[in-house]
Protein backbone atom coordinates (compact mmCIF):
# COMPACT_ATOMS: atom_id res chain seq x y z
CA UNK A 1 0.00 0.00 0.00
CA UNK A 2 1.06 3.36 -0.23
CA UNK A 3 4.43 4.21 -1.20
CA UNK A 4 5.46 0.72 -2.06
CA UNK A 5 2.57 -0.13 -3.73
CA UNK A 6 2.84 2.93 -6.00
CA UNK A 7 6.39 2.73 -6.84
CA UNK A 8 5.91 -0.93 -7.46
CA UNK A 9 3.58 0.25 -10.22
CA UNK A 10 5.84 2.78 -11.79
CA UNK A 11 8.46 0.76 -12.11
CA UNK A 12 6.53 -2.36 -14.09
CA UNK A 13 5.50 1.13 -16.18
CA UNK A 14 9.33 1.38 -16.81
CA UNK A 15 9.32 -2.24 -17.77
CA UNK A 16 10.22 -3.96 -14.35
CA UNK A 17 8.86 -7.51 -13.46
CA UNK A 18 8.85 -6.88 -10.12
CA UNK A 19 8.45 -8.63 -6.57
CA UNK A 20 5.87 -7.64 -4.25
CA UNK A 21 7.25 -8.35 -0.38
CA UNK A 22 5.25 -7.19 2.15
CA UNK A 23 3.34 -9.08 5.53
CA UNK A 24 -0.57 -7.98 3.62
CA UNK A 25 -1.38 -11.75 1.93
CA UNK A 26 -5.13 -11.38 3.05
CA UNK A 27 -8.00 -8.86 2.99
CA UNK A 28 -7.93 -6.40 6.07
CA UNK A 29 -10.74 -4.32 7.06
CA UNK A 30 -8.74 -1.73 8.74
CA UNK A 31 -5.89 -1.69 5.72
CA UNK A 32 -6.29 -1.44 1.96
CA UNK A 33 -4.54 -3.62 -0.20
CA UNK A 34 -2.68 -7.10 -0.25
CA UNK A 35 0.74 -8.08 -1.80
CA UNK A 36 -1.96 -10.26 -4.87
CA UNK A 37 -3.90 -7.31 -5.40
CA UNK A 38 -0.60 -5.07 -6.28
CA UNK A 39 0.84 -8.16 -7.73
CA UNK A 40 -2.26 -8.20 -10.12
CA UNK A 41 -2.04 -4.46 -10.77
CA UNK A 42 1.57 -5.22 -12.75
CA UNK A 43 0.16 -7.76 -13.94
CA UNK A 44 -2.07 -5.96 -16.24
CA UNK A 45 0.64 -3.50 -17.23
CA UNK A 46 2.04 -6.72 -19.00
CA UNK A 47 4.58 -7.37 -16.43
CA UNK A 48 5.21 -10.35 -14.32
CA UNK A 49 5.04 -10.47 -10.80
CA UNK A 50 5.95 -12.39 -7.99
CA UNK A 51 4.15 -12.01 -4.22
CA UNK A 52 5.88 -12.92 -1.65
CA UNK A 53 4.58 -12.66 2.03
CA UNK A 54 7.49 -11.30 3.82
CA UNK A 55 8.65 -10.23 7.51
CA UNK A 56 11.78 -8.88 6.53
CA UNK A 57 12.89 -9.22 10.66
CA UNK A 58 12.94 -12.94 10.04
CA UNK A 59 16.29 -14.12 8.15
CA UNK A 60 15.28 -17.49 6.91
CA UNK A 61 12.29 -15.78 5.17
CA UNK A 62 14.66 -13.06 3.72
CA UNK A 63 16.92 -15.61 2.43
CA UNK A 64 14.04 -17.21 0.62
CA UNK A 65 12.68 -14.73 -0.86
CA UNK A 66 15.82 -13.92 -3.06
CA UNK A 67 16.22 -17.27 -3.55
CA UNK A 68 12.25 -17.57 -5.40
CA UNK A 69 13.38 -14.14 -6.91
CA UNK A 70 16.45 -15.94 -8.89
CA UNK A 71 14.28 -18.92 -9.71
CA UNK A 72 11.34 -16.59 -10.93
CA UNK A 73 13.18 -14.16 -12.90
CA UNK A 74 17.29 -14.74 -12.91
CA UNK A 75 18.26 -11.91 -11.71
CA UNK A 76 17.56 -8.85 -8.62
CA UNK A 77 18.65 -5.47 -10.37
CA UNK A 78 16.99 -3.10 -7.92
CA UNK A 79 16.27 -3.90 -4.28
CA UNK A 80 14.19 -0.75 -2.24
CA UNK A 81 14.03 -1.13 1.35
CA UNK A 82 10.75 0.38 1.86
CA UNK A 83 9.56 -2.09 4.67
CA UNK A 84 8.81 0.78 8.10
CA UNK A 85 7.88 0.97 11.63
CA UNK A 86 7.12 4.26 12.98
CA UNK A 87 6.18 5.44 16.42
CA UNK A 88 7.02 8.93 17.41
CA UNK A 89 7.44 9.30 20.59
CA UNK A 90 10.27 10.17 23.12
CA UNK A 91 12.64 7.90 25.04
CA UNK A 92 10.73 7.28 28.16
CA UNK A 93 7.52 7.01 26.22
CA UNK A 94 9.14 4.20 23.99
CA UNK A 95 8.51 1.12 25.37
CA UNK A 96 11.71 -0.96 24.65
CA UNK A 97 9.78 -3.91 22.55
CA UNK A 98 8.90 -1.00 20.00
CA UNK A 99 12.21 0.38 19.86
CA UNK A 100 13.38 -2.92 19.06
CA UNK A 101 10.49 -3.54 16.32
CA UNK A 102 11.54 0.17 14.74
CA UNK A 103 15.21 -1.01 14.88
CA UNK A 104 14.74 -4.32 13.04
CA UNK A 105 12.26 -3.56 10.63
CA UNK A 106 14.07 -0.32 9.93
CA UNK A 107 17.57 -0.85 10.22
CA UNK A 108 17.96 -4.41 10.96
CA UNK A 109 15.82 -5.48 7.72
CA UNK A 110 18.27 -2.98 5.22
CA UNK A 111 21.12 -4.62 6.29
CA UNK A 112 19.67 -7.92 5.90
CA UNK A 113 17.50 -7.25 2.91
CA UNK A 114 20.66 -5.67 1.32
CA UNK A 115 22.85 -8.36 1.95
CA UNK A 116 20.89 -11.03 0.59
CA UNK A 117 20.61 -9.57 -3.03
CA UNK A 118 24.20 -8.13 -3.16
CA UNK A 119 25.43 -10.91 -3.90
CA UNK A 120 23.49 -11.45 -7.35
CA UNK A 121 24.03 -7.90 -7.98
CA UNK A 122 27.76 -8.15 -7.97
CA UNK A 123 27.85 -11.55 -10.41
CA UNK A 124 25.83 -9.12 -12.57
CA UNK A 125 28.15 -5.62 -11.75
CA UNK A 126 24.87 -4.06 -11.73
CA UNK A 127 22.36 -3.00 -9.37
CA UNK A 128 20.91 -0.31 -7.02
CA UNK A 129 19.95 -0.21 -3.67
CA UNK A 130 17.56 2.54 -2.42
CA UNK A 131 16.89 3.42 1.05
CA UNK A 132 13.76 4.91 2.21
CA UNK A 133 15.34 7.13 4.84
CA UNK A 134 16.27 10.96 5.30
CA UNK A 135 20.09 13.16 5.24
CA UNK A 136 21.47 12.78 8.33
CA UNK A 137 20.99 16.87 8.58
CA UNK A 138 20.10 17.20 12.30
CA UNK A 139 22.04 16.64 15.58
CA UNK A 140 19.00 15.72 17.56
CA UNK A 141 15.17 15.24 17.56
CA UNK A 142 13.49 15.55 20.31
CA UNK A 143 9.93 13.55 20.98
CA UNK A 144 11.42 11.19 18.25
CA UNK A 145 14.54 10.16 19.35
CA UNK A 146 14.08 5.97 18.83
CA UNK A 147 12.53 6.62 15.57
CA UNK A 148 14.73 8.70 13.62
CA UNK A 149 17.81 6.96 14.86
CA UNK A 150 16.62 3.50 13.33
CA UNK A 151 15.79 5.41 10.17
CA UNK A 152 19.19 7.54 10.48
CA UNK A 153 20.96 4.20 10.66
CA UNK A 154 19.30 2.94 7.38
CA UNK A 155 20.97 6.22 5.78
CA UNK A 156 24.66 5.66 7.13
CA UNK A 157 24.48 1.85 6.57
CA UNK A 158 23.32 3.11 2.45
CA UNK A 159 26.43 5.71 2.58
CA UNK A 160 29.04 3.37 3.61
CA UNK A 161 27.67 0.10 1.44
CA UNK A 162 27.56 2.54 -1.37
CA UNK A 163 31.69 3.01 -1.45
CA UNK A 164 32.09 -1.16 -0.26
CA UNK A 165 30.22 -1.59 -3.63
CA UNK A 166 31.09 1.08 -5.78
CA UNK A 167 33.66 -1.02 -7.25
CA UNK A 168 31.12 -3.03 -8.60
CA UNK A 169 28.90 -1.11 -10.61
CA UNK A 170 26.25 -1.58 -7.86
CA UNK A 171 24.25 1.97 -6.36
CA UNK A 172 23.24 2.30 -3.11
CA UNK A 173 21.55 5.59 -2.11
CA UNK A 174 18.82 7.19 -0.02
CA UNK A 175 15.51 9.03 -0.08
CA UNK A 176 13.25 11.01 1.97
CA UNK A 177 10.52 13.54 1.15
CA UNK A 178 10.24 17.49 2.09
CA UNK A 179 6.79 16.79 3.13
CA UNK A 180 4.32 14.09 4.99
CA UNK A 181 3.08 11.97 2.13
CA UNK A 182 -0.30 10.50 2.00
CA UNK A 183 -0.34 6.93 3.95
CA UNK A 184 -1.50 4.74 6.57
CA UNK A 185 0.95 6.44 8.99
CA UNK A 186 0.56 10.05 8.24
CA UNK A 187 -3.32 9.64 8.61
CA UNK A 188 -2.27 7.73 12.08
CA UNK A 189 0.00 9.97 13.32
CA UNK A 190 -0.96 12.97 11.82
CA UNK A 191 -4.82 12.99 11.85
CA UNK A 192 -7.00 15.89 10.30
CA UNK A 193 -3.63 17.78 8.62
CA UNK A 194 -4.13 15.88 5.07
CA UNK A 195 -3.88 19.82 3.81
CA UNK A 196 -0.09 19.52 4.48
CA UNK A 197 0.42 16.01 2.78
CA UNK A 198 1.72 15.13 -0.58
CA UNK A 199 0.72 12.22 -2.77
CA UNK A 200 3.37 9.08 -3.52
CA UNK A 201 3.55 10.27 -6.58
CA UNK A 202 6.57 12.57 -6.29
CA UNK A 203 8.65 9.87 -4.18
CA UNK A 204 7.79 7.55 -6.95
CA UNK A 205 9.41 10.21 -9.39
CA UNK A 206 12.36 10.79 -7.70
CA UNK A 207 12.92 7.34 -7.07
CA UNK A 208 12.36 6.77 -10.84
CA UNK A 209 15.53 9.60 -11.36
CA UNK A 210 17.70 7.68 -9.18
CA UNK A 211 16.54 3.70 -10.21
CA UNK A 212 16.49 4.34 -14.25
CA UNK A 213 20.57 6.29 -14.39
CA UNK A 214 23.56 3.83 -14.65
CA UNK A 215 24.60 3.05 -11.43
CA UNK A 216 28.14 5.01 -11.54
CA UNK A 217 26.38 7.80 -12.09
CA UNK A 218 24.68 8.43 -8.88
CA UNK A 219 25.51 6.68 -5.86
CA UNK A 220 26.37 7.28 -2.06
CA UNK A 221 23.83 10.02 -1.94
CA UNK A 222 21.13 10.45 0.78
CA UNK A 223 18.95 13.26 -0.68
CA UNK A 224 15.35 15.07 -0.67
CA UNK A 225 12.55 14.15 -3.15
CA UNK A 226 12.75 17.60 -4.39
CA UNK A 227 16.24 18.30 -4.65
CA UNK A 228 15.71 14.52 -7.03
CA UNK A 229 13.55 16.18 -9.33
CA UNK A 230 15.43 19.70 -9.27
CA UNK A 231 18.25 17.92 -11.20
CA UNK A 232 16.07 16.74 -14.16
CA UNK A 233 14.43 20.36 -14.51
CA UNK A 234 11.04 19.54 -11.90
CA UNK A 235 10.47 22.87 -10.26
CA UNK A 236 6.58 23.11 -9.76
CA UNK A 237 5.82 20.71 -7.68
CA UNK A 238 2.07 22.39 -6.85
CA UNK A 239 0.88 19.06 -8.86
CA UNK A 240 1.82 16.69 -5.87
Amino acid sequence: RGIGRALAIALARQGCDVVVAAKTDAPNPRLPGTIHETAAEIEALGRRALAIRLDVRNDAEVAAAVDNTMATFGRIDILVNNAGAIQLTSTLDTEPKRFDLMMGVNMRAAFVCSRAVLPHMIARRYGHILMMAPPAGADRAPGKGPYTLSKYGMTFLGLSLAEEVREHNVAVNALWPVTGIETQATKHFWPGQDAMWRKPDILVDASLVILCAPPAERTGQALYDEDVLRTVGVTDFAGY
